[in-house]
């Protein structure tokens, strides 16, 4: 089926989507209710913190309405590759140059601090999707890179404007040794986590539903009134609302899961990789450096139907920001109207937490800059009028991998 801009109907199946939950498909109501106080569009990890959030701790909640194309998570959450990964360290230089130093160093703590958030979550509650708090290990097999990113790293902690504490550097021999990845020559280790992401979608949309949310999948099937709209809608947004396009991209990703054949043993892997540049080994979410020098392949495609190069695989639409920030906020221009989107294929860390930042504007009048959101994340009217694309200028040449 070809893609009109929305969600396709015969998509790929992800892993994560192979044990479905009682509220795949679910419908709290047979028709579409004619108003709703608060509509969200989307019902992926953006959709359900909002909904849970709402909820959270609110005597007196709005009505809700939740709206999916397909089934519960069965966009981009579903379909990535299970990281909940902060990036405390390798975007620090780049935003240091284009934001400031402030601004750099709050969106790394904004990452690292929601890995804890998701843990307490998920203990809080005794959410069932095999979260673990692990380590991160980025590995770099290409020579002028691994040395690029030693220099960068050195002048980093030198410089001491970002907190490192929990990042541990290798290189060289070093490097090898700590990774266990044969041929690797740098590497950095930090706190992350890893985690069912299906199930965790589920359980904060079970939880919303119960305290009164309305879950509607598989429309469109009719109209309905609302006083706020959410858009939680990701790379599908500009479709919705046309002011994000060429601001927020559907972009194709890739995904995969190795399972060893009965004569062989699973290695062990202590870590959660990234490996960026040279040869393939174990790919579980990402290939990028495969297919991205053809953008036909995943730039502006939302149909999540065909396979990239491989097989026995999933892809994905993700929703990639022209500035690589994530648009969140009132949407200029259109009172009632927020977004929650444009992560970039880097929304685990980001998502939960903005979630609140939204919640508390949306429900309490919140000023942005009091919500704890990176003012760099904030929709503005000035973002929307830029012509800048920064989504072509780089590869991006990193192999995600995750263990399952």
């Amino acid at each position: 089926m070809a893609s009109d801009g929305f969600p396709v109907s015969n998509s790929t199946l992800p892993f994560w989507r192979t044990d479905l939950h009682e509220f795949d498909s679910h419908r709290t109501t047979p028709e579409l209710p004619a108003e709703s106080n608060i509509v969200i569009i989307g019902a992926g990890f953006s959709g359900s913190s909002l909904a849970h959030h709402i909820y959270e701790n609110n005597p007196s909640p709005p009505s809700v309405t939740i709206l999916e194309a397909r089934e519960a998570c069965s966009g981009a959450t579903g379909r990535n590759g299970g990281h909940m990964k902060p990036d405390v360290y390798f975007n620090v230089p780049k935003y240091i140059k284009k934001y400031g130093v402030k601004a750099a160093v709050e969106v790394a703590a904004f990452e690292a601090s929601q890995v804890f958030d998701i843990k307490a979550l998920v203990e809080k509650e005794n959410i069932d999707c095999n979260f673990v708090l692990s380590r991160a290990c980025d590995v770099v097999l290409d020579a002028g890179m691994a040395k690029e990113s030693h220099d960068a790293f050195l002048k980093l902690r030198e410089s001491g404007v970002a907190d490192l504490k929990d990042v541990y550097h290798a290189y060289g021999k070093e490097a090898e040794q700590l990774s266990g990845v044969k041929g690797a020559l740098s590497c950095f280790t930090f706190t992350a986590g890893h985690l069912w992401p299906y199930k965790l979608v589920l359980h904060l949309l079970k939880g919303a539903i119960n305290k009164g949310a309305n879950l509607q999948t598989h429309t469109p099937r009719g109209s309905i009134k609302a006083k706020k709209v959410l858009l939680a809608s990701n790379g599908y947004t500009a479709k919705i609302a046309p002011q994000f396009k060429d601001h927020i991209v559907p972009v194709r990703g890739i995904c995969s899961r190795i399972v060893p054949d009965e004569t062989r043993k699973a290695p062990f892997l202590p870590y959660s990789y990234s490996l960026r540049h040279g040869p393939s080994i174990i790919i579980v979410g990402g290939a990028r450096v495969k297919f991205w020098t053809d953008p036909s392949h995943w730039y502006n495609v939302t149909d999540d139907s065909k396979l990239i190069e491989a097989r026995q695989v999933w892809t994905g639409i993700m929703g990639y920001s022209s500035d690589f920030m994530p648009h969140v906020g009132e949407v200029p221009g259109k009172p009632g109207r927020m977004v929650l989107a444009g992560f970039s294929g880097h929304g685990m860390p980001l998502i939960f937490r903005s979630a609140k930042g939204v919640v508390n504007m949306l429900l309490h009048g919140t000023r942005f800059e009091e919500t704890g959101v990176p003012l760099v994340f904030q929709a503005t009217q000035e973002r929307l009028d830029s012509s800048k694309n920064e989504i072509l200028q780089g590869g991006h040449g990193k192999v995600n991998t995750a263990k399952l």
